[in-house]
């Protein structure tokens, strides 16, 4: 298989708790290829965490560990300010719990994805990233780990981890290429998120949102299952993508098979 050919798409899913429901999974899920499910610090819990893992397996989706700042009432999307090697045992504890269910359903953990805030500072901050890198390498240094931009590969490398510089067609970029959070996820046009999808796989540019001309190298993509029309959205990127010729497979597979693009 061509591996230029090929991107992985993925959604943050079970972002749901107790009561309080959160995005159209089920919907969202029939059009990835990776999910990344919340381990209970932002979002999830138990039973979500259980119900969204299996529906993950039935369908033979590569399962991640959204791991995340501990912060329910502001849904992992605040900065924390913590030490080092706290933040490493945070990450080896959600690891930890998401791992338990996956072997319960019969699955294996494919990779590792910071969540909101967390995922952002990771992606500046080298200390961070350190911590968040060992943790993943405790448990399993071929898990990918997935980061907004491939700034610390090396890093990686050094703990035999594989960081997976990923694009975000449903969100808006800073002139220096940095995430615009919204506090709220706001609904985007399926067709609008397409065409930035396939932008930014096959010319690897995307334009920010005060025009600025960027330069992004993706190997995964990343769409919101928390938006009003996730599914839409999720339908409307990977439409556009395989009508561009391009593969959607996900990377945690490819990277634990020797793809040769992915140990790059």
């Amino acid at each position: 298989m061509d591996t230029a050919r090929m991107i992985d798409l993925n959604a943050d899913m079970g972002e749901s708790y107790g009561r309080w429901d959160l995005g159209d999974d089920a919907g969202v899920m029939e059009h990835v290829a990776s999910v990344n499910v919340a381990t209970g610090y932002h979002a999830g819990d138990p039973s979500t965490m259980r119900a969204t893992v299996d529906r993950a397996v039935e369908l033979d989706l590569c399962i991640g560990a959204h791991v995340a700042w501990p912060d329910l009432m502001g849904f992992g999307r605040r900065k924390m300010t913590v030490p080092p090697e706290q933040v490493q045992d945070l990450v080896l504890y959600q690891l930890g719990a998401l791992e338990g269910f996956v072997r319960s359903a019969g699955g294996r953990l494919g990779h590792v994805k910071p969540h909101g805030a967390l995922y952002v500072q990771a992606s500046q901050d080298e200390a961070l990233a350190e911590a968040v890198i060992t943790a993943v390498a405790e448990v399993d240094p071929t898990l990918p780990l997935y980061q907004l931009d491939d700034r610390f590969t090396e890093l990686g490398r050094d703990r035999g981890v594989r960081i997976v510089p990923e694009g975000y067609p449903d969100l808006h970029y800073d002139a220096d290429a940095h995430l615009i959070i919204e506090p709220k996820k706001l609904a985007w046009d399926p067709e609008v998120v397409g065409r930035r999808a396939v932008e930014l796989v096959t010319e690897s540019h995307l334009t920010a949102k005060d025009g600025t001309e960027l330069t992004l190298r993706v190997e995964s993509l990343c769409v919101h299952g928390d938006a009003p029309n996730g599914a839409d959205v999720a339908a409307g990127a990977a439409r556009h993508l395989r009508a561009a010729g391009l593969e959607i497979t996900p990377i945690g597979r490819r990277a634990r098979s020797g793809d040769a693009r992915a140990a790059s």
